[in-house]
């Protein structure tokens, strides 16, 4: 197992391990904990009381959070007819149909998030999905980025909608802004997003849905915290 370097130990030893620290303690400590030479991003990760094996137990939601992500999101729309038009007003990056499918099958893959509208999905599932599934890129009803209010779908992206789903751990791992961002925003986007998570929680799962909830910059140790502080 690979030994932490003198940077990291130190930062560690600024965090109390036999503390679960408020939202805003946590938003205050983990700028303090970043000192990598870029602006990091802070991230919550979250052990789940679920079966993951189970798919009504499965996780997966969309939230708008209030302050964005602190970067720019290059969004992919593949639509037809008025909904290109629709979409490139709406700010999307990268607008088209079965010409871009083909730069994506070509090896293309400068974009942070793909929508679709519901006409195009038969011909983008069955030639990307085999691509763009495993990197979650794949459009998909439930997670918001299939519709036809495109450019609707593209403006929320545009402004800091994330989307998350559980891993085959039954944890959830998200990104919730930069470090640069005041402390109050952070505990503001911490909170939308555990507001998102727990209005996800699936009927099937019993007993403490948040069993573990840690804030933690790229580069900083974790920070254990109340999700309900």
């Amino acid at each position: 197992m690979p030994k932490h370097g003198k940077r990291y130990r130190a930062l560690l030893e600024k965090v109390d391990p036999t503390r679960i620290y408020t939202i805003d303690e946590a938003a205050r400590l983990v700028k303090e904990l970043a000192t990598a030479k870029f602006d990091e991003t802070v991230e919550v990760h979250a052990k789940l009381g679920i079966d993951p094996r189970k798919s009504d137990q499965n996780v997966r939601g969309t939230v708008s959070l209030p302050h964005g992500l602190g970067k720019q999101v290059r969004v992919l729309a593949i639509a037809k007819g008025e909904k290109i038009k629709e979409a490139e007003e709406a700010g999307a990056d990268y607008v088209g149909g079965e010409e871009i499918i083909q730069k994506i099958l070509d090896g293309w893959m400068d974009f942070d998030a793909v929508v679709a509208t519901p006409d195009v999905m038969g011909a983008v599932g069955s030639k990307l999905g085999r691509i763009l599934g495993p990197r979650g890129l794949l459009p998909n009803p439930k997670a918001g980025t299939v519709g036809f209010n495109i450019g609707e779908i593209i403006k929320e992206i545009k402004a800091g909608r994330i989307e998350f789903r559980n891993d085959k751990t039954g944890a959830i791992h998200a990104p919730v802004g930069k470090v640069s961002f005041p402390p109050e925003k952070i505990a503001d986007n911490i909170r939308a997003f555990i507001r998102a998570l727990e209005a996800s929680k699936p009927e099937a799962a019993k007993g403490t849905f948040l069993r573990s909830v840690y804030v933690t910059s790229t580069m900083g140790p974790s920070i254990r915290i109340n999700p309900h502080s």
